[in-house]
């Protein structure tokens, strides 16, 4: 549904996006990731024909964004960063001039409305001005627009920016309902919403893409994949990460927190480790020296983690790796 090839975008001197490629199906939900100035937003304006690139390649559906964008737009429902909307009209009348621009007209186009009304929740405002929306409200507005002639394919830049806890979970339900029969590409700094809403995420960062998969493939890029937290009582942690050190299948270990006698302790995998051999050994080695176990658990990895691996400046990393 969406092809990237090669997509570069120069703004005088400075690269804002080098050589970005990926492809969309329908039934995914691409998350797209990246600190601030990442690239993310230009990228997403790039395949909506919002902005030209600079050299590369966009097609959706079939049609170069480019030279048949009217075809190619007819596909895709945009969400832009800062949701804008104009201030003077209604929520009803935005949407009703929001649909005529699609070319929805008479009862194909009041259904539309409604539909896109009863989605979003937009009930309680349907009758309010723009300018009179709160922030949550506003951003549902512009989100309603961008569904309401049923594309089979979203572009959507931050969409539960300002939104509230049970908001953003609804934003997150209907994207991951939508991603079903839709190709989804949303960008977000949220890094819970990749395990929420999204099928496959990809990690950009100074215009290029550092990271592109599952989000259980990014976590087993994370170093805690696969370690496993002990929590052990009367024993000193000096002793507990002593003895799992002697383990062959423990590349270390290190104290996570000692308190009220009790002791949590992660131990790492050597590489290419078995499916639950770490694990199995640890609880060996517990049994042996009747150590009182409290929990022991294998993780899964921490996407955050991996994140700021691969985006930290160098400077950044390279103390990170002194201190490490």
């Amino acid at each position: 549904m969406i092809k990237v090839d090669n997509l570069v975008k120069a703004f005088g001197p400075k690269l804002a996006v080098n050589g970005v490629s990926f492809t969309v199906e329908r039934g995914e939900v691409l998350g797209f990731l990246g600190p601030n100035g990442a690239g993310k937003s230009t990228t997403m304006r790039m395949i909506t024909g919002f902005i030209p690139p600079t050299a590369g390649q966009v097609t959706v559906g079939g049609f170069d964004i480019l030279e048949k964008p009217i075809p190619a737009k007819r596909l895709i429902g945009y969400l832009p960063e800062n949701a804008p909307a104009y201030a003077d009209m209604t929520v009803y009348g935005f949407l009703n001039f929001a649909a005529e621009l699609r070319g929805l007209r008479g009862e194909e186009k009041r259904q539309a409305v409604h539909r896109a009304v009863d989605m979003c929740f937009l009930e309680a405002v349907i009758h309010q001005s723009v300018d009179t929306l709160s922030k949550g409200y506003r951003h549902r507005t512009c989100f309603a627009q961008s569904v309401l002639h049923n594309p089979p394919i979203l572009i959507m830049d931050e969409p539960t920016d300002g939104l509230d806890p049970n908001q953003k979970h609804e934003v997150r339900t209907l994207i991951r309902r939508m991603g079903e029969k839709k190709a989804i590409v949303f960008s977000t700094h949220i890094l819970e919403e990749v395990d929420a809403a999204c099928t496959r995420a990809i990690i950009i960062d100074r215009g290029q893409i550092v990271a592109n998969g599952t989000p259980r493939e990014l976590r087993q890029r994370s170093e805690y994949a696969g370690a496993v937290a002990v929590r052990v009582q009367g024993v000193a942690g000096s002793v507990v990460t002593q003895k799992l050190r002697e383990l062959s299948t423990v590349r270390r270990s290190a104290v996570v927190s000692e308190e009220a006698g009790s002791v949590v302790v992660r131990a790492f995998p050597q590489p290419n480790p078995r499916n639950g051999e770490l694990e199995h050994s640890v609880y060996d080695l517990a049994v042996r020296e009747h150590w009182r176990l409290l929990e022991l658990r294998t993780e899964e990895g921490r996407l955050d983690e991996v994140f700021r691996s691969i985006t930290l400046p160098d400077t950044a990393r390279g103390n990170k790796e002194v201190a490490s």
